[in-house]
């Protein structure tokens, strides 16, 4: 019998603030990415580095350091894996596509992350 993870996010809903399995996942996702490495308390190696390179040069070492990191948060979660990762720029800030695997169902679906230099927020977009 599959396991059916349930959860609330009020995150761009207006009336049904619970999530469950897939969509519950990507929030979770999403939430660690909104956290600078070093910022949670009793625990700095928590959090991304992203934040740290969004105003560096977008060449290869900074792309493999974004790409390690990714994956890295993304393997904290046993209910999903990834897969490619692609990075590019954008106006304002990295924009970042993810594809995930569900372990659960197999299911895989694209992430797609903002990371904006003026809002200083992570968002899911497209």
């Amino acid at each position: 019998m599959p396991i059916i993870y349930k959860g609330f996010s009020t995150v761009g809903r207006t009336k049904h603030f619970r999530i469950t399995d897939f969509e519950l996942v990507k929030q979770d996702i999403t939430n660690h990415f909104n956290i600078r490495k070093g910022e949670k308390l009793m625990n700095p190696d928590f959090g991304t580095v992203i934040w740290d390179t969004i105003f560096e040069p977008l060449d290869e070492n900074t792309k493999s350091t974004i790409i390690a990191d990714v994956k890295k948060i993304v393997s904290y979660d046993p209910r999903v894996a990834a897969q490619n990762v692609i990075i590019t720029e954008y106006d304002r800030g990295i924009q970042i596509e993810l594809e995930l695997i569900y372990i659960q169902t197999n299911q895989i679906e694209t992430l797609q992350l903002q990371f904006d230099e003026q809002s200083r927020t992570a968002y899911q977009f497209g």
